[in-house]
């Protein structure tokens, strides 16, 4: 068994610099004033850069929600119980959530993935990985084994693998499982040393109370195992989420494939760090969708060096914000592919 994350598992290749200045020289030619696009030129860029495309695509992009739940919700982390985590992917796989919605609206392949849900899920259309029903709950004990962390890795590295198979351009990583935001912020202090009191929100909506409860299982579970943030894999078996694992594989699959990756909120974003801490040059292919209203979510861009697209006050996870910042991404391909240049149309430069 590996303790911690190896280059040999994925290979991620630099970003692609010849097409970044080819998509670079193109956006100023086009029939408008320099820079006056702003961030969408810049993004433009970065996507040729990500893809090897002077003019690339993303449509249509590919969602992953992956579920599973959290043993640290029997100390009352959440206002939600355990079980609402069962129910709602049968109503992904129904397609009444907030992500089928947005993912209807942009045109995106869409799967989730049950990588350790309590309950057995029987719905139509879901990728049954389940690694084990449920965390350990990590104030009491480690949140699973090594081994357990790895193949949730290994899990997102494959779904990312077929979903990129499937024609995703673009991926969007989401997740489902009460007690998630507990899990993440004990990740994240791990990762980044901050303060648990800077990071604990109210994720579903806690009171007052059950909000100094969730600090201070955060506090106390950090006291208890002592994650080494120059281990990221021990640090998410320790203190971390099987779904959280799993988007950080799916992270590392698709930009080992040269797939650009849209973050979502706050546990997605905690996931993408710790891809990028398993494997550095990640990093490249991340573009943060949207900044939530989690405390935490804010030093996770921070640690990742990342600016979001949009800020809607929204906190409901799943890959829903990602979705719906999607069409800026998607403006900036259709910015430097369908825009005339001054040439092409005639028009007078400067």
């Amino acid at each position: 068994m590996k303790t911690e994350w190896t280059q040999p598992y994925v290979k991620i290749e630099p970003l692609n610099e010849a097409a970044a200045a080819e998509a670079r020289r193109r956006v100023d030619q086009l029939t408008k004033p320099l820079g006056s696009l702003g961030r969408l030129e810049e993004l433009a860029v970065r996507l040729a850069a990500m893809t090897g495309s002077a003019l690339p695509s993303v449509t249509p992009p590919g969602v992953l929600v992956f579920a599973a739940d959290h043993g640290v919700t029997a100390e009352g982390v959440s206002a939600y119980p355990q079980e609402v985590t069962a129910q709602m992917v049968a109503n992904f796989a129904a397609g009444g959530a907030a992500i089928n919605v947005f993912s209807r609206q942009i045109g995106a392949l869409l799967h989730v993935v049950d990588v350790g849900v309590a309950a057995d899920v029987e719905a139509p259309g879901v990728w049954r990985k389940k690694i084990r029903p449920g965390t350990g709950n990590l104030l009491r004990e480690e949140a699973m084994t090594p081994e357990e962390a790895e193949r949730a890795v290994q899990v997102g590295l494959e779904c990312a693998g077929a979903i990129v198979d499937e024609g995703a351009k673009l991926l969007i990583i989401g997740e489902m499982g009460i007690g998630n935001t507990t899990a993440s912020s004990a990740l994240l202090a791990a990762l980044t040393g901050t303060e648990p009191d800077e990071l604990v929100g109210r994720g579903t909506g806690v009171g007052d109370a059950a909000w100094e409860r969730k600090k201070a299982v955060v506090k106390q579970a950090l006291a208890r195992h002592r994650p080494d943030p120059a281990r990221p894999l021990e640090a998410l078996a320790k203190v971390g989420g099987l779904e959280i694992g799993a988007m950080a594989g799916a992270v590392l699959g698709a930009a080992a494939r040269r797939i650009p990756v849209l973050v979502d909120g706050f546990i997605s974003t905690v996931a993408a760090l710790l891809a990028v801490r398993l494997c550095p040059g990640a990093a490249d292919y991340l573009i943060a969708g949207h900044r939530s209203q989690e405390p935490g979510h804010l030093h996770a861009l921070r640690a990742l060096g990342k600016e979001p697209l949009i800020d809607l006050g929204l906190r409901l996870g799943e890959g829903s914000g990602a979705a719906v910042a999607f069409p800026i991404v998607e403006a900036a391909t259709r910015m430097i592919r369908e825009m005339a240049t001054f040439e092409s149309a005639g028009v007078s430069s400067r």
